[in-house]
């Protein structure tokens, strides 16, 4: 499965935009798109409420993973720039 480790970096950690931002893109993706915490909690990350409730702060270290399709390492690399950008 395609997986990405990423310390979140975005200013003030994972908020309303970025959280819709990740629910927008991982509901584009034909299949589904989990992100699991370093305590082990794995959510949907279709799910606004589910990502919200996580409290992702800056520093966090998350993991996004989704099953193998055609697209799947580009929404990744997509997902992986909102939680930590380069810019």
């Amino acid at each position: 499965m395609p997986i990405r480790r990423i310390i979140v970096s975005a200013h003030n950690g994972v908020h309303a935009r970025p959280v819709a931002e990740l629910v927008r893109l991982a509901q584009s993706h034909g299949s589904p798109v989990t992100l699991r915490t370093a305590d082990g909690t794995t959510v949907d990350l279709s799910s606004v409420l589910a990502v919200m409730d996580l409290g992702i702060a800056t520093g966090d270290p998350v993991e996004i993973e989704t099953a193998p399709s055609p697209t799947s390492e580009a929404v990744l690399d997509q997902l992986a720039e909102v939680l930590a950008p380069r810019g």
